[in-house]
Formats: structure tokens, C-alpha cells, sequence
């Protein structure tokens, strides 16, 4: 199954990053069905792709979370306008993740079976 996620909530502040990639996670711990996911990073999600942030509170590294889902394939992929918008666009990313276009978005949603949103 084909799934793509688009995240716009901010990497701390709100607990709605951390429960899209608890949700990312479970997805790709699957051994029932292989899982082809895409996370597409908006707004101010797309500072979660920036390496080594030390998290003001005891929910622990969302890098750690971006890494392992890196690792069992998942694409992870940051918005280039809203990363042109906040200056993040020529600054080093966690290792894995791209800067993609709208059009890359637009690909990704008309090829995949399922669209999530958080």
C-alpha cells in the first residue's frame, strides 16, 4: 500500500508532529504488509529536517524518529517554499531527508492509495 503524509504542524510546540510520526512508525513496523510511505513536510513542519534540535521536554528527539523511519525506507521529504520561506532552504538537513516542490507533491498524491493529514 501506497500512503502519503502531509504535515503542518510545528517539530515542538504541539503534540501533532510527534503523533504523526508515532503514526509513521507503526505504519512502517507492519509485517502483515509492506508500507511505501511519503511524509511531505509544510508550514513549520518542515524544521523538523534540521539535524541535531534538542527538544525542550521529555518527549525525546524527533530525529531519532526521523532516522528510523529513514532507515526502514520511508521518504521524507520538506516543502521548498515553506523551507525558502523560513531560510532553512541551503541549510543541512538530517541525512535522508530532500527539499521537494509542490509538483512533487502533486505527483506523490495522485500515485498513492491513501492520503493523511496532520
Amino acid at each position: 500500500m501506497k500512503i502519503l503524509m502531509i504535515v503542518h504542524a510545528p517539530a515542538y510546540g504541539s503534540e501533532r508532529m510527534l503523533s504523526a510520526l508515532r503514526l509513521a512508525t507503526a505504519l512502517m513496523s507492519r509485517e502483515d504488509e509492506t508500507i511505501d510511505l511519503a511524509i511531505f513536510m509544510m508550514s513549520d513542519a518542515v524544521t523538523v529536517g534540521l539535524p541535531d534540535q534538542t527538544p525542550s521536554d521529555s518527549r525525546g528527539s524527533l530525529q531519532t524518529m526521523l532516522d528510523e523511519l529513514l532507515a526502514k525506507g520511508a521518504q521524507i521529504r520538506l516543502c521548498r517554499t515553506c523551507a525558502l520561506a523560513r531560510g532553512l532552504a541551503t541549510l543541512p538537513l538530517i541525512a535522508g531527508v530532500e527539499i521537494a516542490t509542490l509538483a512533487d507533491l502533486a505527483d506523490l498524491t495522485l500515485r498513492v492509495d491513501k492520503v493523511i493529514t496532520f
